[in-house]
């Protein structure tokens, strides 16, 4: 293969590219290297966990700090009890086929989708069909060639036991969501008991992934951001929403998908809402947040979209869906995050499951003035009929529909209630008024949940970059693992001292720094760029005289010098995005 050749199959394959310097720089790699591996599961090295971190940072800046939504961390495991009442026992399950050869398994759908059947098509095949699906494509194992056996449902989640007994089933939660849902009442005291409100959680989450194979994309261990969003159905308008209103959402329709097309259709929010494309206000106003958002990690709006799920493609809980996605290099269009309106579900799963109340209560702002139908035995008129079982009849009464009861005297002068005929002057019917100050119900939930580690993968994807045959992590200024790199022109004639001095007061003021004195500047600065170091601070001879420093951009290799006592005012603007590169210094002339 010719040198030209090599380099345009590394540039279509950035997957590739990216994993090898992600092992080289410390981003990330397979964990249990030594053990020969395991798939599904990555360990994040140093500069790997400082861009993750900054990734999560974005979600909390945006959704905490900016909407003001409430955090909480709660347990990866769970009693059984909450995902059977979830639906998750039920519904967490794919199709699996086993290689009859090598015995490996893979996920059925994951192989039909690689012949091009389309997701929306696999998803919604019983295991019947995926079998013939698989002979009608001659599918074989990847590993192996040998043939599949029948297809199986598999489920996802990791059982385990809590504590020493054997009866106490528990599940690693394949979602953060439901540790929201089963702490609703907690949470609603915390929020004043006034709705609406929100609350994310983020952490680990846990599948069983049948075969994994897409590195950061699809993991067995992985970091997930759940926002579950509380409202009132009857007051379901969005107060925000005016300031997401004209914001654009590229749309990927339904009727669309069913024409075999990915034409994307764009909508403004309300336009969106108005056309019922999107149900919910709310939904509506965190979909667009979330374009945002993906936009601040270096992804353009031309690189998103949104897809809306058919109506097998929705999880058992949700009444709309959309997925937010986001075009890769290897794997074309990838789920981000996803967007779905729960309806009051969960809570009303969690409600029936554990006997617990879960609905709020809502005062009315004029009472309402009602007139019921009511029933009341006349134990006069019981007890001398019925003896000692005078109040069991009374309780049967009360327990009937008083209009069932008021039908029935009217058309018979009498009613049988488990085998005893209550005649008409024994029962009092009239009406009753009574003054409603209120109603209790059970709050609808939409849900956005980011899924963290591919967001990293996104934002790693789309800072990458050649420049003059070097790799450059162009890095939006807010998530980069490191801010500031100091090098000393040479490590001797006090030039090390003075730059150790400017390290540490820029480490002092906040900034995440990196000192580095080996080698040349100029491979210095080149091992800058590949770690996406966004600004390098070189300390030279003129330094020691007039007390300047050289800034040093990362993406277009300008220059520009200052003095080191104005440096911590000036990046502080800088990494706040309030002044601009040009805007540090006096540019240095090339």
């Amino acid at each position: 293969m010719s040198s030209e050749a090599k380099s345009s199959k590394q540039e279509c394959d950035k997957f590739v590219a990216i994993n090898e310097l992600a092992k080289r720089r410390g981003f990330f790699w397979s964990s249990f290297e030594i053990y020969g591996g395991s798939g599904g599961f990555v360990t994040y090295g140093p500069l790997g966990t400082r861009l993750k971190q900054n990734v999560e940072a974005k979600l909390r800046e945006l959704f905490i700090k900016k909407i003001g939504i409430y955090e909480m961390e709660s347990s990866v495991i769970a009693p059984g009890k909450v995902f059977e009442a979830s639906g998750h026992v039920d519904h967490f399950k794919e199709p699996m086929v086993e290689c009859q050869k090598c015995h490996t398994r893979f996920r059925a759908d994951h192989l039909l989708e690689e012949k091009g059947i389309s997701t929306a098509e696999a998803e919604k095949l019983s295991l019947e069909e995926v079998a013939e699906e698989i002979e009608r494509h001659a599918i074989v194992c990847p590993d192996c060639g040998g043939k599949f056996g029948a297809p199986t449902r598999y489920l996802t989640m990791f059982q385990t036991t809590i504590g020493p007994y054997q009866g106490s089933t528990g599940y690693g939660r394949p979602e953060a969501a439901q540790n929201i849902f089963v702490e609703f009442n907690r949470l609603y005291t915390a929020a004043r008991e006034r709705l609406p409100f929100g609350c994310i959680n983020i952490g680990k989450a846990l599948r069983n992934e049948i075969s994994p194979r897409q590195g950061l994309i699809r993991l067995r261990e992985f970091t997930i951001a759940d926002l579950e969003f509380f409202f009132d159905p009857e007051e379901p308008a969005c107060d925000k929403l005016s300031e997401v209103e004209n914001e654009v959402l590229p749309i990927l329709l339904c009727d669309t998908r069913l024409k075999e097309c990915e034409d994307i259709t764009k909508f403004s929010v309300r336009e969106a809402l108005d056309k019922k494309i999107i149900l919910s206000e709310w939904q509506a106003y965190f979909m667009a947040q979330a374009k945002r958002l993906l936009e601040e990690l270096g992804v353009p709006v031309s690189r998103q979209r949104f897809l809306e799920k058919l109506t097998w493609e929705k999880a058992h809980y949700s009444s709309q869906s959309f997925d937010q996605e986001v075009l890769v290099d290897r794997w074309g269009w990838v789920e981000v995050s996803g967007h779905a309106y729960r309806t009051d579900f969960d809570l009303s799963c969690h409600m029936k499951a554990s006997g617990v109340d879960m609905t709020v209560y809502k005062e009315y702002a004029t009472p309402l003035e009602t007139e019921e139908l009511v029933v009341k035995p006349i134990m006069a008129k019981l007890g001398p009929v019925y003896k000692g079982e005078a109040g069991k009849v009374a309780a049967v009464i009360a327990k009937l529909p008083a209009q069932q009861v008021a039908d029935a005297l009217a058309k018979d002068d009498s009613i049988m209630v488990d085998g005893y005929q209550i005649f008409k002057e024994q029962i009092e019917v009239g009406k009753q008024k009574t003054i409603v100050r209120g109603k209790r119900f059970v709050p609808h939930v939409v849900e956005p949940s980011f899924g963290c580690d591919r967001l990293f993968y996104v934002a790693l994807e789309y800072a990458y970059g050649i420049k003059d045959d070097r790799v450059v992590l162009s890095f939006p200024r807010g998530i980069a693992p490191v801010q500031v790199g100091v090098y000393p022109l040479m490590s001797k004639d006090g030039l090390d001292t003075k730059a150790k001095e400017v390290q540490k007061m820029l480490a002092y003021e906040g900034f995440m720094t990196e000192y580095d004195e080996t080698g040349s500047i100029g491979r210095r600065y080149a091992r800058a760029d590949e770690a996406g170091i966004t600004l390098g601070i070189t300390i030279d001879y003129d330094t020691l005289e007039d007390d300047t420093i050289t800034i040093r951009d990362r993406d277009s290799w300008q220059q520009v010098r200052t003095k080191i006592k104005d440096l911590p005012k000036l990046l502080h603007q800088y990494f706040e995005c309030k002044i601009n590169f040009q805007d540090l210094g006096s540019i240095i002339s090339s």
